[in-house]
């Protein structure tokens, strides 16, 4: 009877044990870039427009980049936000070749609209 309750309460310490190991992981600190959105400066997804004429430019832009093959999932996970006659993308690409090319496909889409892209190739880890 000892012996089985020993087991049991080694068995059930163990993943305890192990769970509590990975709290020591470092978690992610966005301070800076939370900061930074703070800024009525700065351009988020809360600033999209609603008018039908900027939805429908959001849109044909989210579906230009969904229908490349050659960008991932980060890439294609990107803000886009189109307001007062103006198009804004934000957030982290893989490679610069992922930023020029949401950039030009956001180009064609918009026509005469101007584009800033203020997207970020993701450090080398």
């Amino acid at each position: 009877m000892k012996r089985t309750i020993l087991i049991l309460a080694s068995v059930i310490a163990l993943p305890m044990w192990a769970l509590a190991g990975d709290d020591k992981k470092k978690d992610a600190d966005n301070t800076g870039k939370n900061e930074r959105d703070r800024d009525s400066k700065t351009v988020t997804p809360g600033d999209q427009s609603g008018t039908p004429e900027d939805r429908k430019l959001t849109q044909a832009i989210r579906q230009a980049v969904m229908k490349d093959s050659s960008l991932t999932m980060t890439a294609k996970n990107v803000k886009i936000i189109t307001a007062d006659g103006k198009v804004t993308l934000r957030g982290p690409v893989n490679t610069a070749e992922e930023k020029t090319k949401i950039n030009d496909l956001a180009k064609a889409a918009a026509g005469q609209v101007p584009v800033d892209n203020q997207l970020e190739v993701k450090a080398a880890q």
